[in-house]
């Protein structure tokens, strides 16, 4: 991918941390992958497959899957009126760690001319259904891949900022390889994006400033990346945050030592996955609402699922500040 001409506003990177999902990953494509497998092909080859010049489209409206509707909006921002965007995980009431494909998410990405799968074992059903259609022509963006992440890293990259600087200037890219024609409306649509997103991160920048080193917790590894751009401390044990997250029972040790931080008086905030519960960070979340913590919720997808990326990510900071001075002020 090349770069675009446009900048884009960053705030550096983020730690990682272990990962495991592809086990708990089900297609219903599995007989069409083996296949496609038997027959030569690979799955490496067929993803990273972009389309030759004489592939380009020359306008019209280009059928996109973005595997998750964070992803999905970013990319219908950007492609405004010459997309189509599906997004495929988008249910509030959901883990997306846990989805499982269906026929219709099969049918829409095998129609699809460019797809967006964040990658790292988040989303291996995506990558089979990929494989499995072998479209020919097709775009395939894996964010992880871009990023240089891999399976068994913390795959939360809408809570970087950077990380996400980097998708969207990937995204440009993509469009400009399907469809070279509407490069000056593409050049448009990324400069408005960039410019919708300056009050994300200069809130981001604005919490790092009043609360740079804060003591912060949380029960799974989604805040990881958003701590790290904000300056906040996160001493919550990795052991806890990456059991939780691969949905097994965090070590004992773990589990003391986070109940004794938030027991501890030294911990301002706990972020809450509000799509990752479990009795034990329910249990977490009643311990830090009796030792006077700020309890806040966070969400893997877009909530409400109708709102702009921008407007989620700026109102959970917006939370995450709100919660932050309350603590400061002693309330």
């Amino acid at each position: 991918m090349t770069n675009p001409t446009l900048g884009t506003p960053g705030t550096p990177g983020a730690p990682s941390d272990a990962r495991g999902r592809s086990n708990r990953r089900r297609s219903i494509l599995a007989i069409g992958l083996a296949a496609i497998l038997v027959a030569g092909g690979t799955l490496v080859a067929l993803h990273y497959y972009h389309p030759s010049p004489g592939s380009k489209q020359t306008g019209g409206v280009i059928p996109v899957v973005a595997a998750e509707n964070f992803w999905g909006s970013l990319i219908a921002q950007l492609g405004g009126v010459h997309v189509s965007v599906t997004s495929v995980v988008s249910d509030p009431n959901a883990d997306p760690h846990e989805y499982e494909s269906n026929t219709s998410d099969a049918i829409a990405i095998a129609n699809a001319q460019l797809v967006i799968e964040n990658g790292a074992g988040y989303d291996d059903w995506c990558s089979q259904l990929v494989a499995a259609s072998a479209s020919p022509h097709q775009v395939i963006l894996n964010v992880a891949t871009l990023l240089g992440k891999v399976a068994g890293d913390n795959p939360h990259f809408w809570y970087g900022a950077s990380y996400v600087n980097a998708t969207i200037a990937a995204m440009y890219s993509d469009l400009l390889s399907v469809d070279a024609t509407d490069h000056t409306y593409y050049q448009q649509q990324y400069a408005a994006l960039n410019a919708s997103l300056v009050p994300v991160w200069a809130r981001e920048a604005e919490i790092r400033g009043q609360f740079h080193g804060t003591n912060v917790s949380s029960t799974e590894s989604i805040f990881e990346y958003m701590a790290n751009s904000t300056g906040l401390n996160l001493i919550s044990p990795p052991e806890f945050m990456r059991a939780v997250a691969e949905g097994n029972d965090p070590p004992t040790a773990s589990i003391t030592e986070f109940q004794n931080q938030l027991e501890s008086g030294n911990v301002s905030v706990l972020v809450y996955n509000l799509q990752t519960v479990t009795p034990l960070t329910q249990q977490m979340k009643t311990i830090a609402t009796q030792h006077n913590v700020s309890v806040i919720g966070v969400t893997e997808t877009i909530q409400p699922p109708d709102v702009s990326f921008e407007i989620w990510m700026e109102g959970e900071l917006l939370t995450l500040q709100n919660a932050l001075n309350q603590k400061a002020l002693g309330h």
